[in-house]
């Protein structure tokens, strides 16, 4: 048995894990599916990134959780990659579901043209927050009309510094334990399918191991049952 830790990306809550956590428990497994400061039920608090990464690390403690594996998607990489390195011998993989992955010194927006001026403007536009996105965004990603309305119903506006502070790594995320899952956009084929340069960087690692879903970005709802038996192998590797 192992205990996962999920962490869904930007505007989401633990609650994007509802149809994930029945498989892995089913399994046998612990699960934790939790919420960052200022998002859904902890919504409207100015968190920043480390506020981001200590969440996680308390969660662990608190629980007082061993053989963890901590799962982050999307935007939600970048604290889980911080937070692995700080639970030590607690930690039994990282995987990362389509993620960005964190670099010591740099933010989510870092590498994001103009260097994020766009969202930065958002930001400040909208209070502090990073604000919600149309139904429209989630167009050709696998998920039907139901699951986009509960993606648009439950997403709250995300807090902004969160995006733009720096993520602070001791030592190299290549020797961290590691699942990468690519999701594939619409009509691609797996074989074409390749991840960012920083993450294919990583995978040169011998921790390192990449999987790729024919899903879209939001695997949770469109894929919850094969996300879930990716967590299960990952986690006994």
């Amino acid at each position: 048995m192992v205990n996962f830790v999920l962490v869904a990306g930007a505007r989401l809550g633990a609650w994007a894990w509802d149809e994930v956590v029945p498989y892995l428990r089913a399994a046998g497994h612990g699960v934790y599916p939790l919420t960052l400061s200022g998002l859904a039920e902890k919504r409207g608090v100015l968190a920043g990134q480390a506020t981001h990464v200590q969440d996680i690390v308390s969660e662990v403690e608190r629980q007082d959780l061993r053989d963890v594996v901590l799962v982050g998607h999307s935007y939600s990489g970048i604290p889980v990659g911080q937070a692995a390195e700080r639970i030590g011998d607690r930690l039994a993989r990282v995987v990362f579901v389509d993620s960005s992955v964190p670099t010591d010194g740099e933010s989510f927006i870092s590498a994001w043209p103009d260097g994020g001026a766009a969202v930065k403007a958002s930001i400040a536009e909208n209070g502090g927050f990073w604000p919600l996105v149309p139904a429209a965004h989630y167009d050709g990603e696998g998920l039907t009309d139901e699951q986009i309305a509960r993606l648009v119903r439950g997403s709250t506006p995300h807090p902004g510094a969160t995006l733009t502070e720096s993520a602070v790594l001791a030592g190299a995320l290549s020797e961290l334990p590691a699942t990468y899952i690519l999701c594939l956009p619409a009509g691609a084929e797996s074989d074409d399918a390749e991840p960012d340069e920083d993450v294919a960087e990583l995978l040169n690692s011998k921790h390192w191991r990449l999987v790729k879903m024919n899903t879209g970005h939001w695997p949770m709802f469109s894929q919850p049952r094969e996300l879930a038996q990716i967590f299960i192998e990952s986690a006994v590797e």
